[in-house]
């Protein structure tokens, strides 16, 4: 078998909120390079990758150029492709819109790999087939009216989510009081049997970070989720160690080389795992054995599609981001169920593309 082609699309996805019905955002789309990799046998794999920036384009390119690449190669032994493309990468690697660029491929040809074998990849890769906890998430973001936040938070319960996430550092000059007021009402909005984490998004000083750890401590929250810039390492240890909440960080981490400075030099308690900035399906599981051989566990960041294949793969996966920001290129896609996601029969990923809505929402 050997690959023979391929089309690389640049899609403009919508902004809505489909958990909770929450707000969407009809003049904003977020930009997502699709790939199908085709080969001689015809068996197409999906890949997909994310940037989030004004750069889709310029990433767009590079999934074009490392598919090129691949013309020609066996899909199902990928790692003499992949040094050729490090190789001719010369200097663009190894972060940045080059990992990005080759999560989309090695993406795509693990779904090869499974589709040939005619299994679902959470199967290839060992899982049991056991269903997997699913933390909702988007539809608390911190931009939304307090009404709208409490209304999720009925709306979830309601639909069995067990495990939810909101957003803190509010919009506007920091606040503890009214930071330390929403989190309490979103706690007395879901009770106390709900798991709840916390997402900063990276926009405390190391003093806020410590000062609002303390604040939160009386809510019993699953994580606080990226206080801190991520590349202040010596930031992290003193919030770490400066405050009683578990911290999670990660999904701003490139590539197995960057998680383990991370866990040699400021562990967090959970280890978050982006498919993109890791560089795809190969090393994601790397780093997963990493955070093993550092006691911590793993949860997931986007893709849910894709991740609940690899968290249920991993002896230390603990739950999966269900952020559905992908899932509008698909026909079907799995969807949580009393907060657990289960896993398919489908070969591969298990994705079928909606070819209407790619033609819909292409840029």
């Amino acid at each position: 078998m050997v690959i023979t082609g391929f089309e690389v699309l640049l899609l403009g996805l919508p902004v809505n909120e489909p958990l909770a019905g929450g707000p969407s955002r009809p003049n904003a789309s977020r930009p997502t390079v699709l790939l199908l990799l085709r080969t001689d046998e015809g068996v197409e794999g999906i890949g997909f990758t994310f940037l989030g920036a004004g750069l889709s384009r310029a990433l767009k390119v590079a999934v074009e150029d490392m598919a090129e690449m691949c013309l020609g190669h066996d899909p199902l032994d990928p790692a003499p492709l992949f040094e050729k493309i490090s190789a001719l990468a010369g200097g663009s690697g190894p972060a940045g819109i080059f990992t990005l660029a080759q999560a989309a491929l090695d993406i795509a040809l693990w779904d090869i790999k499974g589709k040939v074998a005619g299994q679902p990849l959470w199967r290839l890769l060992g899982a049991k087939g056991t269903p997997v906890p699913a933390y909702a998430s988007g539809a608390m973001m911190r931009d939304f009216d307090l009404d709208i936040v409490l209304r999720a938070c009925r709306r979830l319960t309601d639909d069995g989510h067990r495990q939810v996430k909101m957003q803190l550092a509010l919009p506007g000059a920091y606040d503890r009081d009214r930071e330390v007021d929403r989190i309490r009402r979103v706690r007395e909005a879901l009770g106390e049997d709900v798991e709840l984490m916390c997402d900063v998004n990276q926009r405390w000083t190391i003093q806020q970070a410590i000062e609002m750890g303390h604040a939160m401590a009386e809510f019993n929250l699953c994580w606080l989720e990226d206080p801190i810039a991520h590349d202040d390492l010596r930031g992290q240890v003193a919030v770490n160690g400066g405050q009683p909440v578990p911290v999670a960080t990660g999904e701003f981490i490139y590539r197995l080389n960057g998680f383990d400075q991370l866990l040699n030099t400021a562990p967090p308690d959970y280890v978050m795992i982006d498919p993109f900035r890791a560089g795809g399906i190969t090393p994601w599981l790397a780093i997963a054995e990493l955070a093993q051989v550092h006691g911590k566990p793993v949860v997931s960041h986007l893709a849910p599609e894709v991740q609940l294949h690899l968290v249920a793969a991993i002896p230390n996966g603990r739950t999966v981001e269900y952020m559905p920001w992908s899932i509008a290129m698909f026909r079907e896609v799995p969807w949580p169920r009393d907060g657990y996601l289960h896993l398919g029969e489908a070969p591969g990923l298990g994705l079928d593309i909606d070819v209407t809505a790619v033609k819909r929402y292409r840029l």
